[in-house]
């Protein structure tokens, strides 16, 4: 099987939360970036991978996703600030 990745976008520090699955992270964050694809994170321009975690098959990652789609907003940001505190775009991080 494949594996697949759970992340989140935004579009700054605090800002508005976008949470997705991917079988290709870099691919998928490139056309965030871009805006290639209409719809919620091209509307509020969601273009700052802040945090992704990986996972050996895709029905992990989305298991993942939609257990952190049900989470308070609160619990969202201190999973980004338990290791992204600065908020960095990890896209070019991703090789």
């Amino acid at each position: 099987m494949k594996g697949g990745f759970c992340y989140l976008m935004t579009n700054r520090r605090h800002g508005t939360l976008y949470t997705g699955v991917t079988a290709n992270i870099g691919a998928r964050a490139h056309q965030h970036r871009t805006g290639a694809i209409a719809g919620f994170t091209r509307a509020h321009q969601l273009t700052r991978l802040v945090w992704y975690e990986r996972f050996d098959d895709i029905q992990s990652a989305i298991a993942r996703e939609s257990a952190i789609k049900n989470w308070k907003r609160e619990w969202k940001i201190q999973l980004i600030e338990a290791t992204n505190p600065d908020w960095r775009d990890l896209f070019d991080e991703l090789g």
